[in-house]
């Protein structure tokens, strides 16, 4: 069986990579490449997968459809995580997330966690505020593999 953390590890090789595999109103699956990293939930302390996020369409279909699966890949090796998704950002407030400087922390603990770094976090706080982003963590439900 694969665990959490050996799924995640594979992204390490690339670069934080996975695929965000989200369902779309129609029932049609909906794929995007993301950096993604694993990081205890800020309210709970259980290991979560989290990555960020912006615009209209994914974030519709996970505020409707919060379930989701990533897979991770190293070479021929790959793991998937299953699991359900949390919104925290503007537009999607959460009781942990009080104020305005624990969403600025998150998304760069989530940043960081992906393998992330920055010359000017000044500057990757006004993107973010710019773009509105939100966090996506993921509660896992479920992780298998190939190996």
């Amino acid at each position: 069986m694969t665990t959490l953390d050996e799924a995640a590890a594979l992204a390490t090789a690339e670069h934080g990579l996975a695929v965000v595999s989200t369902v779309r109103a129609d029932g049609t699956v909906q794929a995007s490449l993301v950096n993604i990293g694993l990081l205890p939930h800020p309210a709970s302390a259980e290991p979560s997968l989290g990555f960020t996020t912006y615009g209209r369409v994914k974030l519709a279909n996970l505020r409707a459809r919060p379930q989701l699966a990533v897979t991770f890949r190293d070479g021929w090796q790959w793991a998937t995580v299953e699991g359900r998704a949390e919104l925290a950002g503007p537009d999607d407030p959460q009781p942990w997330l009080a104020g305005a400087d624990r969403l600025r922390l998150l998304l760069r603990d989530v940043f960081s966690a992906a393998g992330g770094t920055h010359d000017d976090w000044d500057e990757y706080d006004r993107v973010m505020a710019k773009e509105r982003r939100a966090v996506v963590l993921i509660a896992p439900t479920r992780v298998y593999s190939n190996g």
